[in-house]
């Protein structure tokens, strides 16, 4: 299975950003794609005063670029997340479209992201949007998949819930901070990983982003043993892998853990 990931770096007007993305992806000629996943709020700020102004319903601009993106490269898109709109209330939102570009799936982001940094300010995503209630799993060729968005990735049983649905590769689009992303942003990954035996793929945008949030950046993809297989720096560029999904199956048979779970 062939992977993706995009590390664009946010611009303060959407279409710059969309543009970005256009460009990190044709610095190479991809053939035979896939899975493209992009990061949390890659065209939005990470600022909770700006989310109403960067708002998209199901037929915006950016969804709209998403769906013509799969269908480009005949790939499953994970959208990394935007701020949705939906009957007068905001969520963050991922989109996740099929080869031919039709939504399969739309996750609302489950765990409210809020933190105290040492310095005493706070950022709390509560403020402005709503939590969604349903489990982030999708359908593909190679069997299910999950999605988480960030914050999720900190509860362990929502990523148990995930694989007990069956989730080979658990995608999460994130924007961990460069406080909390020095500390967290590797151990969260490598520790899913390491207690559900399958893949987990992070998506950050870069730490050139646009707004007062400073993004960590490093997105990466972590093997079912928590190695991790490949993860950028800060700046913005991309991660190209391909992956044998039959791993999971040799990990749980050599390592039983999730023979164990009750």
């Amino acid at each position: 299975m062939k992977i993706i990931i995009i590390q664009n770096t946010v611009k303060k007007v959407l279409k710059a950003s969309i543009e970005n993305v256009k460009q990190l992806i044709k610095q190479k000629s991809f053939e035979n794609l896939d899975f493209i996943v992009l990061p949390e709020m890659f065209t939005t700020p990470y600022q909770i005063d700006l989310f109403h102004e960067y708002q998209q319903d199901n037929h915006s601009e950016v969804i709209k670029f998403l769906s013509e993106l799969a269908i480009e490269y005949h790939a499953y898109v994970i959208g990394g997340s935007v701020v949705e709109v939906s009957r007068g209330k905001l969520y963050n939102t991922s989109y996740i479209f099929n080869r031919q570009g039709k939504v399969i799936k739309k996750y609302r982001k489950i765990k409210l992201f809020s933190v105290i940094y040492p310095d005493g300010t706070s950022f709390d995503e509560g403020e402005v949007l709503e939590a969604g209630q349903d489990l982030g799993i999708f359908e593909t060729e190679f069997g299910m998949m999950g999605i988480m968005i960030c914050f999720d990735i900190r509860f362990p049983t929502l990523a148990l819930s995930l694989m007990k649905k069956q989730a080979k590769v658990i995608f999460v689009p994130g924007a961990f901070n460069q406080f909390t992303g020095p500390l967290h942003w590797q151990t969260t990954f490598r520790a899913r990983a390491i207690d559900n035996q399958l893949f987990m793929v992070g998506a950050s945008p870069s730490n050139e982003s646009y707004g007062t949030y400073k993004t960590y950046g490093h997105s990466l993809i972590v093997d079912p043993w928590g190695k991790i297989i490949k993860e950028l720096d800060g700046n913005s560029g991309f991660i190209e892998v391909e992956i044998d999904l039959n791993l999971i199956d040799e990990v749980r048979e050599k390592l039983p853990i999730v023979k164990n779970i009750k």
